[in-house]
């Protein structure tokens, strides 16, 4: 028995003096990439090059992380990724550049939301009017990335190529019977006409309601995409839209035809049109990557700062990340721009589709600190709906892209009740010993309607501190804000014309806007919350246990982003702000 307990002890010391040998090793190897990473040479732009966009292979995000193990997989590679500022910097940067003489975009898709792209095409728009020259070229274009590159001076397309203009659809998932096959039981309370987030847990289909809504929302993003695409080719939006009912762009002749393209080359011979225009002897070509690490013009260092507030993705309570918005973290970062005395005005940047109700109030709170002792103007990305505008109401002004998603103001709340799910599905049953009637209360047991209705009161107290919350920040009435409320959700366009944002634009514009209020011209942009180590992100990572929701779907394999609002049911708080889906458009 001795020599059992010997050998296996050896074993384990073994096992772990082994990984710790690796570790060490894994994190000398990590550590000088970072040195690299973080000492990259400064660029130098040769003679007549071109700018080249390509955001096929590389995914637009608000803000980069420096964790190295942040979206690691089982290849080894970490995705490409860049910020939706650096690319805005960049174009910005090539306007002045008398060795940059073109933008040359060359994707067929575009690994962006909606209202980036819609940035980076005004951004695009704006680098034109130097008389500098855009063209673009791809073997395919998708939607997005074709209205990406129809600002361009010269539209070129592969002669075996296709535009995929085709109109856009919503597709929403729906749970009801993945859960009812696991024996788990959904308690819904909601607050709200149109608080469709509940849906996907108790129905198969689209309620009326949200399917008025999401036509709604898809005819007011269409219509804005069409439309500039019309604008910048000649065409009349009815013209765009009959050739996308008739799948008129079939081939790369139509689309020829119709005046989508300007010609059909083949690649070397887009690269011929480009050494020309260039007026160089061979092309050089500079990636938006290389470009960010290029000379630019000393200008001396202002005290004065303004503060970009980065709160990005589902907001819960206690510390985020860059893909998460933690009421502890952003609380804290709005605070330290508050309390510096060089920051003369915050940009807090929302890119949000809501979350913890309680945690949405925590951050909210901060804003209105920080509001009353200097400018707070908020730039909406993609999303800055429910929790995402609970967060965002009390700000100076509010900007917004048309295509941004935006309102959903109502509350719901999801209680699971797993007792079937333990007793059918893993054997095990639950008994308890209580002091309190209620005290048992939770996820393992059915509620009764005594507590049904208690929880119904609490959700409606909390929409009645949200549409009061949104009547002082945008000056209404709770009655007018109820009337536009009730958890429906709107297109900034329409969102403007309601009176929930003040103006169109992207961070730039809310950048403008901020230094305007505070009465600065000189300044600098600075980026909070400050970035974790990426060792202790690390650390924080390995050292979480496993929730449910982990378990059934990251060890299952089942884990994607269609997958994050059942997540959000089994996991975090249990009343919510938030809209039900995560909008993808190609």
């Amino acid at each position: 028995m001795k020599s059992f307990f010997k050998n296996v002890l050896s074993t384990i010391v073994g096992m772990v003096l082994a990984v710790f040998v690796i570790m060490l090793l894994f994190i000398g190897i990590v550590s000088v990439s970072i040195s690299s990473l973080n000492n990259e040479p400064e660029v130098t732009v040769k003679e007549n090059s071109i700018l080249k966009i390509n955001l096929s292979d590389v995914s637009v995000v608000e803000r980069i992380s420096e964790n190295p193990f942040e979206g690691l997989n089982f290849s080894g590679d970490i995705p490409k990724t860049i910020a939706l500022k650096q690319v805005l910097d960049n174009i910005e940067k090539a306007k002045a550049d008398e060795q940059i003489k073109a933008i040359y975009i060359n994707t067929s898709f575009v690994n962006a939301g909606l209202s980036q792209i819609e940035e980076i095409r005004n951004k695009l728009l704006e680098f034109k009017q130097t008389g500098k020259p855009i063209i673009a070229y791809a073997e395919v274009y998708s939607q997005t990335a074709y209205y990406l590159s129809s600002v361009a001076n010269k539209i070129y397309l592969n002669p075996e190529g296709i535009v995929e203009l085709k109109g856009l659809s919503a597709g929403i998932m729906f749970y009801k019977e993945f859960l009812k096959k696991l024996d788990i039981d959904v308690q819904v309370i909601r607050h709200g006409k149109f608080k469709s987030a509940i849906e996907p847990y108790i129905l198969d289909k689209m309620s009326a309601a949200n399917r008025e809504q999401m036509q709604l929302l898809l005819n007011s993003f269409a219509d804005n995409i069409m439309d500039s695409i019309a604008n910048q080719r000649g065409l009349t939006l009815a013209h765009v839209e009959s050739h996308i009912n008739n799948l008129s762009l079939e081939d790369a002749k139509k689309c020829l035809e119709l005046t989508y393209v300007d010609a059909l080359l083949y690649q070397d011979q887009i690269e011929d049109s480009l050494i020309k225009i260039a007026g160089s002897e061979k092309l050089n070509l500079i990636s938006l990557g290389k470009y960010t690490h290029t000379k630019s013009e000393k200008k001396e260092i202002s005290r004065d700062k303004i503060a970009i507030i980065y709160a990005t993705g589902a907001i819960n309570s206690g510390e985020g990340n860059e893909k998460s918005i933690g009421s502890t973290t952003t609380s804290a970062a709005i605070k330290q721009a508050r309390e510096d005395k060089r920051v003369k005005a915050i940009v807090l940047r929302v890119n949000s589709p809501g979350g913890s109700a309680l945690a949405s109030d925590v951050i909210w709170r901060e804003t209105i600190l920080a509001k009353a002792e200097k400018p707070l103007v908020v730039s909406m990305g993609d999303y800055a709906a429910s929790g995402g505008y609970y967060i965002a109401c009390a700000a100076d002004s509010i900007v917004a892209n048309p295509t941004t998603l935006t309102g959903s103001i109502g509350v719901f709340g999801l209680i699971p009740n797993l007792s079937k799910f333990y007793k059918n599905k893993l054997g095990i049953s639950i008994d308890t010993v209580n002091t309190g009637k209620y005290a048992d209360m939770g996820v393992n047991r059915p509620l009764s309607n005594f507590e049904k209705n208690k929880i119904q009161n609490s959700i409606k107290n909390i929409y009645t501190t949200f549409i009061t919350h949104v009547g002082e920040g945008r000056g209404m009435s709770t009655t007018a804000v109820d009337e536009i409320g009730q958890g429906r959700v709107w297109t900034g366009y329409d969102a403007k014309e309601i009176g929930l944002i003040d103006t169109y634009g992207g961070v730039e514009k809310a950048i403008d806007i901020a230094a305007y209020l505070a009465k600065i011209e000189d300044y600098r942009v600075i980026s909070l919350p400050k970035k974790k180590d990426p060792f202790t992100e690390l650390a924080l990572k390995l050292g979480n246990s496993s929730s449910f929701s982990d378990i059934l779907f990251t060890k299952l394999g089942l884990k994607t982003e269609l997958t994050q609002p059942i997540e959000s049911l089994l996991k975090g708080d249990k009343i919510q702000a938030r809209i039900p889906f995560i909008m993808k458009l190609k």
